[in-house]
């Protein structure tokens, strides 16, 4: 029997165009990053891909070379695990409308999204899935800390997650 390996990932959102050093210190022992959208700028990403490999979404206030880059939502497999990434998606009783279709017909382990600017880990009992928001790691918008968050997939398992406080937005 082959052995699974392990993933490590690293999970932003909500950059608004800022570049942050601590990205890459954070991000370095991870297999992947993935931003859950608003990125505000082609050289956050370029930056992010040049640390490891990036999986993205592009957010509402991204232009249109993002979003020529990145799709609105991105659904894949990491290890044993159905992601469902987007930008706007809302949280377990309160998906946004316009996702929640693509989102109970999907029924990923995980789901992930951005935009509120406020980090929330939350399981969804009735989805049999793991949500997951990052928070904002920008410095535009109303959040008073800027955080990331780090977490493994091991075979069929999420765990080990970590959230990373990057400081003040101020």
């Amino acid at each position: 029997m082959d052995a699974v390996e392990l993933k490590k990932i690293g999970l932003l959102s909500d950059t608004h165009g800022y570049w942050d050093e601590k990205y890459v210190t954070y991000f370095a022992p991870c297999d992947e990053i993935w931003h859950a959208g608003d990125i505000g700028s082609a050289e956050v990403v370029d930056k992010l891909a040049s640390v490891r490999p990036l999986r993205a979404v592009y957010g509402n206030i991204d232009g249109h070379l993002l979003r020529q880059r990145f799709p609105k939502t991105l659904h894949f497999n990491i290890e044993e695990i159905n992601v469902m990434m987007t930008h706007i998606g809302g949280y377990p009783g309160r998906y946004e409308p316009t996702i929640r279709k693509e989102l109970y017909d999907a029924r990923p382990q995980l789901f992930v999204c951005g935009h509120s600017h406020i980090l929330k880990v939350m399981y969804d009992k009735n989805l049999e899935c793991l949500h997951i928001n990052p928070g904002s790691a920008g410095k535009y918008g109303f959040h008073a800390v800027r955080t990331l968050i780090r977490f493994v997939i091991d075979g069929k398992e999420i765990k080990d997650l970590e959230v990373i406080e990057l400081g003040d937005r101020y």
